[in-house]
């Protein structure tokens, strides 16, 4: 008994897998938009409890003290406050010892 084997061309294995391919790459896609959500959801989150608890140590200093610390370095040394200062910067004005100070926190470039 013989065996034929046919020979089939670029194009007929091409269009056979057409479906996979085109569901691979919506597929991938779609992971790709998902690990870029998680991402920036991260970072707006990671700022976010930046701010958070920079406003407790600030808060907690006034409690404790009675005054406003003058500065980030202040909170640094005497109530543990800590931050990415490659990631983040932090713009501090203290106007006196009893108004609450103006922040403002800035993103980075990488």
């Amino acid at each position: 008994m013989k065996t034929r084997v046919r020979k089939r061309s670029f194009l007929d294995v091409l269009r056979e897998h057409l479906l996979s391919m085109v569901f691979f790459v919506v597929i991938f896609g779609m992971f790709i938009g998902g690990v870029k959500s998680a991402e920036n959801s991260a970072e707006t989150e990671g700022r976010r409890i930046l701010e958070e608890n920079l406003n407790k140590a600030i808060v907690s200093c006034y409690s404790l003290e009675g005054a406003y610390p003058q500065n980030i370095d202040y909170l640094k040394e005497n109530y543990g406050f800590i931050y990415d200062e490659e990631k983040y910067a932090i713009n501090y004005i203290a106007f006196a010892d009893n108004i609450m100070p103006d922040i403002t926190i800035i993103e980075l470039p990488e």
